[in-house]
C-alpha cells in the first residue's frame, strides 16, 4: 500500500525546524499542500524570524511540492485563526492538523516563574487547541479531518524540571479525549504523538551519538500515517523515535470494593496493595465505561 495526500491541505505547526519539519517535507512528498507554520522564535519562543518558515516551504517546492509559509503564534486566538485562514486562503480548505508547535523554558517548580509556566502552557496545550478549534468548524462541514497533538513522555512518565511541559503535554490527551468522541461521526479521526527525537529542545539533553539514532526523520511516519485517509484510528497516544513504534494506553486496576456501608480511611490502608495491582487491569475508552464498571464491581 502506498500512502499518499493528492489534494489534501496539511497544517504543520513549529514546522521550521527538528520535528515539524520533518513532517511538513513528509506529508509534502506524498503530495499534500502544507501550511508550514513557524513565528521562528528561540526555543524559549522569544524573538522571530521568517526565514526558519521560508527555508522549509522552499526545501519543498525545490522537490516539486507545494507550500506557503505562516509566521502566526499559535498562543493567541486571533493568531492561530490566521493560521487556518492561510490555508483557506492559499488552498480552499484544510484536511490535517499536525500540532507540533512548542517551546521550553525548564526549571524545577520552585524556581520556575508564573509567566514561564503559563507562557508553556498556552504554546503546548491552548495552543494547540486555537488551532483546532479554527480548523474544527471546516473538517465537520466537510465530514473528514486528521488531527494530530503533539504529547510528550514528560507529560505520560514524567522528566525532572518540567512541571510546565509535562502538564501541558498531558494536557492535550484530555482535549484529545474528548474530540475523539465529537469527532467521530464527522470522520474526524484525532491521535496523540509521544515523539523522542533530536530537536532544538532535546539537543542539550543527549550525546551527539545517541542524537544520531534520533533523528526526526524517524518519528515522521509515524505522523503521516495517523494524518492518511487509512488511518481509522482514533483516541490512541503513539509512541515514536529512533525507528520504534509503540501504542501507549492507560490502565487501571480491578481494586477492591468496599460494600454494604460506608468506607472508611482503614479500609483504603488494609487494602492499598489489592487497590493498586493492575496484573488484572481493564482498559476503558470512555469515562463512562470506568464508571459503569466501578459501579458494578
Amino acid at each position: 500500500m502506498t500512502i499518499r495526500f493528492d489534494n489534501r491541505v496539511a497544517i504543520v505547526t513549529g514546522a521550521g525546524n527538528g520535528l515539524g519539519r520533518a513532517h511538513a517535507l513528509l506529508l509534502a512528498s506524498r503530495g499534500a499542500r502544507v501550511v508550514v507554520n513557524d513565528p521562528g522564535g528561540a526555543v524559549d519562543g522569544k524573538g522571530g524570524d521568517h526565514a526558519a518558515a521560508d527555508k522549509v516551504v522552499a526545501e519543498i517546492k525545490a522537490a516539486g511540492g507545494q507550500a506557503v509559509p505562516n509566521y502566526d503564534s499559535v498562543a493567541d486566538p486571533k493568531s492561530a485563526a490566521n493560521i487556518v485562514k492561510t490555508a483557506v486562503d492559499s488552498f480552499g480548505t484544510v484536511d490535517i492538523v499536525v500540532n507540533n508547535a512548542g517551546v521550553l523554558r525548564d526549571k524545577t517548580f520552585h524556581n520556575m516563574t508564573t509567566e514561564d509556566f503559563d507562557f508553556v502552557v498556552k504554546v503546548h496545550f491552548l495552543g494547540t487547541a486555537y488551532v483546532t478549534h479554527a480548523a474544527w468548524p471546516i473538517l465537520r462541514a466537510k465530514a473528514y479531518g486528521r488531527v494530530v497533538v503533539t504529547s510528550s513522555n514528560s507529560g505520560i512518565y514524567g522528566t525532572f524540571g518540567q512541571a510546565n511541559y509535562g502538564g501541558a503535554k498531558l494536557a492535550v490527551v484530555g482535549f484529545m479525549n474528548a474530540l475523539r468522541l465529537e469527532g467521530q461521526k464527522y470522520n474526524i479521526m484525532i491521535n496523540a504523538l509521544a515523539p523522542v527525537a533530536a530537536t532544538r529542545m532535546t539537543e542539550s539533553l543527549m550525546t551527539p551519538e545517541v542524537l544520531d539514532k534520533f533523528r526526526p526523520e524517524f518519528v515522521s511516519p509515524m505522523v503521516a500515517w495517523l494524518c492518511s485517509e487509512q488511518c481509522q484510528r482514533t483516541g490512541d497516544i503513539w509512541s515514536a523515535g529512533a525507528g520504534t513504534f509503540a501504542r501507549i494506553e492507560y490502565r487501571e486496576a480491578e481494586g477492591v470494593r468496599i460494600a454494604g456501608r460506608a468506607p472508611t480511611i482503614e479500609d483504603v490502608a488494609d487494602n492499598i496493595e489489592k487497590i493498586a495491582d493492575v496484573s488484572a487491569g481493564r482498559v476503558f475508552r470512555t469515562s463512562g465505561e470506568e464508571v459503569a464498571a466501578v459501579v458494578g464491581s
